[in-house]
């Protein structure tokens, strides 16, 4: 039986209208780019509070499917994220990843 993967991405912004971009970059495109290189779901979370953060939230059917996209695609895509959110504008981000233990509807 293989287990589901959980692979998230947290960005810290440093104000709300780079928080604005960053968020139509990832519905504009970049969360469809994800899903065709494994993914089987994606969501975007304004996550609340400060400092302000946003998740890109991924799943992927097995750890396989998951390094075969960090292999393949993450490279092209992270660079693309990094042209238009590197360190110069004030943003960071966290990668996570687990094993999906399980889930209600």
């Amino acid at each position: 039986m293989s287990t589901e993967i959980l692979y998230a991405v947290i960005a810290t912004l440093p104000d709300e209208p780079t928080r604005g971009r960053y968020v139509d970059w990832l519905l504009g495109g970049h969360i469809q780019q994800v899903c065709a290189g494994g993914a089987t779901a994606a969501s975007v979370i304004r996550l609340d509070g400060q400092p302000l953060r946003v998740m890109a939230r991924y799943t992927f059917p097995t750890r396989d499917a998951l390094e075969r996209y960090i292999a393949t695609d993450a490279p092209r895509l992270r660079a693309e994220g990094l042209a238009l959110f590197g360190p110069e504008t004030g943003v960071s981000f966290e990668r996570l990843t687990g094993e999906v233990a399980g889930d209600h509807p």
